[in-house]
């Protein structure tokens, strides 16, 4: 049995919040992108802040990777 199950729940519960993070910054790339005049502002939303928004959101995700390693190592060095 796991000591760090704390952890791991966390971990669950910061990567749904990562990926609806995702989902919503993608939903709303495109449709800042559509409602935008000018297809420079367009190209500058879909290749700079599209990108940069879905990076932010993605931080919970590479949060919650680093809570599930250090759980997984905390039982190594605990088994042994």
């Amino acid at each position: 049995m796991t000591q760090y199950g704390a952890l791991r729940l966390w971990a669950v519960f910061l990567t749904f919040i990562g990926v609806l993070g995702m989902l919503a910054a993608a939903a709303g790339t495109i449709v800042l992108a559509i409602e935008v005049d000018g297809f420079w502002w367009t190209i500058g939303i879909l290749l700079l802040g599209g990108p940069a928004s879905i990076l932010f959101a993605a931080l919970p995700v590479a949060l919650a990777q680093a809570l599930r390693a250090l759980a997984d190592v905390g039982d190594t060095v605990a088994a042994r």
